[in-house]
């Protein structure tokens, strides 16, 4: 299997990516979080110039953020620093547009942007509409600092089959966050293939599949519980526990144990599934390290359903499994160094 990197976007970070291709990582991603993280395309493009070979990720923009005409300038010009190294995610904004106060786009407001930004980002027209304001756009100029005659790599974020639908109909690859049960990765293809089926489209696009966790390899005789491997995958957790505090539906889905730390970590942080503000309590340091004092939140449930801890030989197994599933590449967001988890990924992996 590949292997990746996902990070938050900041000064620096163009370092990171020299480091995860000198390891022989397959890509570097940044997320598209406003108000969160640094912008991704200026992230980006540094690591366009400082590296050769890796692939260079947003993970993942949405038409909520952004329009299409400059979603594609930005990806066209990412395309002319890196050819044919770039990999657009795109979603319906769950994360960046909670963080906001705000809520996803839909489906098919997302079906629409992909196509749009691939018939942009492959120098084709294609209908743009503001209101009842409908016109043909396409780049008008093609130098150098756009190139739209590299392949851009696309991939829709899916947790259910709506969104792997979309991926089927547009042939775009899949991403998706802390899913690893193997069967619902099985889902998500069945829907793919299914709705590709229905929709001719474009056959040389590749589609491949990509998850995003976290990963600790344990030490001989330790914990898998312990400081160490919470504090390794604790952002992945308590980002389930903010998603679930912001959504109604999805936290009566989890078990007492996972509510009653959903409910802990609002107090904790002075809020409550109906504030107004909950936005600017919730997601402070979101996908960042945690504080120990939060540690007792980061349940050995939710550790086994959202990351990969064990042994080498544990590792190897769940991982084998999730490729049997389908999953090409394995993303890890690396929180506590760096520099030594990405080394650690790719001696487990490449």
């Amino acid at each position: 299997m590949r292997a990746g990197v996902v990070l938050a976007a900041h000064p620096g970070v163009e370092d990171l990516a020299v480091q995860a291709e000198e390891l022989g990582l397959h890509s570097i991603w940044v997320n598209d979080t406003p108000m969160l993280h640094g912008d991704p395309f200026v992230a980006l493009s540094l690591c366009a110039k400082a590296t050769r070979r890796i692939r260079l990720g947003i993970g993942v923009t949405s038409p909520a953020l952004r329009s299409a005409p400059a979603a594609a300038s930005a990806l066209a010009s990412l395309n002319a620093l890196a050819p044919g190294r770039i990999i657009c995610g795109i979603g319906t904004g769950n994360t960046a547009r909670r963080t906001l106060g705000m809520r996803p786009t839909t489906t098919a407001t997302l079906e629409n942007f992909t196509t749009a930004l691939q018939d942009l980002c492959a120098g084709r027209p294609t209908p743009y509409r503001e209101g009842n304001r409908v016109r043909t756009i396409q780049f008008l100029h093609t130098g150098t600092h756009v190139n739209t005659t590299d392949p851009i790599e696309f991939v829709v974020a899916a947790l259910g089959p709506k969104a792997a639908a979309v991926a089927g109909r547009r042939n775009t690859g899949l991403i998706s966050f802390g899913l690893l049960d193997p069967t619902a990765w099985h889902t998500l293809h069945d829907a793919r293939r299914h709705a590709a089926h229905t929709t001719p489209c474009d056959a040389d696009s590749p589609t491949h599949s990509y998850v995003v966790t976290s990963l600790h390899l344990l030490d001989e005789d330790e914990d898998p519980y312990g400081h160490l491997a919470r504090d390794a995958t604790g952002h992945l957790v308590l980002s389930l526990l903010a998603y679930a505090a912001d959504a109604p539906a999805f936290a009566e889905q989890l078990g007492p144990e996972e509510r009653q730390a959903m409910q802990q970590y609002l107090d904790r942080r002075a809020t409550t599934p109906t504030a107004p503000d909950r936005h600017t309590k919730l997601y402070p340091n979101y996908l960042g390290r945690i504080a120990p004092r939060d540690r007792d939140l980061v349940l050995p449930s939710l550790i086994d359903t959202l990351a990969l801890v064990g042994t080498r030989d544990d590792l190897h197994t769940r991982i084998t499994t999730l490729q049997q599933a389908g999953i090409d590449e394995l993303l890890i967001q690396p929180v506590i160094d760096p520099p030594t988890e990405m080394a650690q990924l790719a001696k487990l992996l490449t």
